[in-house]
């Protein structure tokens, strides 16, 4: 016959109690009305504890993906980190989700390497080395018994080159926005190079015109769900960075500084830093300058309406005092990639552009901007004819027979 349970009886509470301990070794004190009630209640807690047990030696993929990120990313710069983020939540995450990490087969890593197949290369490299690290990591620490990342070749598409502005494209778009509000923005994205995390972080006390006219690079700023927030974090550590800049820019410069009542070298209406949407606005006088069909939604008696516009170069536009000039595909990214290739085209050596474009390594200078400066045979020829003479005939020596 099986021995009867007993359980301590508390008469102050008039329950039953019993002492266990937890995953933690924490003594618990669980009570019953009942010596089955609280049997029960035993039962759910040993339950729960072997949960937990479960959950710590078997997490669910994506809650390690993410403590992993936080834990081994942390020293790398802020733009790293954010690139990486963006991959673990936008292509890896979505793949983990109801996985714990042990029940994650090759199959799974190769359906997510995939689903990566038409990015860039960039985005299928960082998809598979997060995953490989990530996995590996879990392996070696006997979270999971076997790893399942198996051996990728390299995939996604190549890079696009990066395009630069034409002298001619520089000068339409200089006078496409002249007294406009994205005017400041376009001078120094071409002049002076800086990133538009960079320049819409500019504050006038890093602006020194002087007899050497120069940006201090030492803020940005970021949106975080659309609020502007300041950092002195930069995307990297080169990224900070003194510029000088040439006279045409500190002129205007000069200009702006004078009838700004900001600390922001470009601000608000309030005087302050641009939050997401205004920032996403200011590059609108562009777009709407630039020709092409294109519609939009306006309102007419509380009544939301498609409008469409028929951008005709040398039109005048019907909403607004301006012509429609700008042919050609422009974005605020472009104005950095023709300062810096700019600077290539006119000489100055890769380790001055690197310091001026703020790149960590040289090699990410000339990896994105040689095609700029490697595809012009005729100033290469000359350089090419000096590493090769025509050597000189002997003295005496005559062509055809001796």
């Amino acid at each position: 016959m099986a021995k009867k349970k007993q359980y301590e009886y508390v008469a102050r509470e008039q329950k039953y109690r019993k002492r266990l301990k937890d995953r933690n070794g924490k003594m618990v004190a669980l009570y019953g009305d009942t010596p089955r009630e609280l049997e029960y209640k035993i039962s759910d807690f040993l339950e729960a504890q072997a949960q937990k047990d479960e959950e710590a030696n078997n997490p669910m993929a994506e809650d390690y993906a993410q403590e992993w990120l936080e834990l081994h990313c942390a020293s790398l710069s802020f733009g790293s980190r954010k690139d990486y983020q963006s991959v673990l939540d936008n292509y890896i995450k979505p793949h983990l989700e109801d996985l714990r990490l042990a029940e994650v087969r090759p199959a799974d890593i190769k359906r997510i390497i995939g689903s990566v197949a038409s990015k860039s290369e960039s985005v299928h490299n960082k998809t598979y080395m997060l995953l490989k690290r990530i996995f590996t990591t879990a392996f070696d620490e006997g979270v999971i018994p076997t790893n399942p990342c198996p051996q990728m070749h390299n995939g996604g598409k190549e890079p696009a080159k990066k395009v630069s502005l034409t002298d001619e494209q520089v000068d339409t778009l200089l006078k496409a926005v002249k007294g406009t509000r994205v005017y400041v923005f376009c001078m120094i994205g071409l002049y002076a190079g800086l990133r538009q995390e960079e320049i819409l972080g500019l504050k006038w006390d890093c602006v020194i015109l002087d007899v050497t006219p120069r940006i201090i690079v030492n803020r940005a700023l970021r949106h975080e769900h659309n609020r502007p927030v300041i950092s002195e974090t930069l995307k990297s550590p080169a990224a900070r960075r003194v510029i000088p800049i040439p006279s045409l820019l500190a002129d205007c410069l000069r200009e702006e500084r004078d009838k700004s009542t900001s600390e922001f070298v470009i601000a608000n209406t309030s005087g302050g830093p641009l939050s997401g949407s205004q920032a996403r606005k200011l590059w609108m006088y562009v777009k709407r300058r630039t020709v092409g069909d294109r519609t939009y939604y306006r309102y007419v008696d509380g009544e939301k309406t498609l409008h469409a516009v028929d951008a005709t170069l040398g039109a005048d536009a019907k909403r607004g005092k301006f012509k429609y000039t700008i042919d050609f595909d422009v974005t605020s990214h472009m104005l950095r990639h023709t300062y810096i290739s700019n600077l290539l085209l006119a000489g100055v050596d890769i380790k001055t552009v690197q310091y001026l474009a703020g790149h960590e390594k040289s090699k990410t200078t000339l990896d994105i901007y040689a095609h700029l400066t490697y595809n012009k045979p005729e100033q290469i020829l000359p350089k090419v004819r000096d590493a090769f003479p025509t050597p000189s005939l002997p003295t005496g020596r005559r062509d055809g027979n001796s």
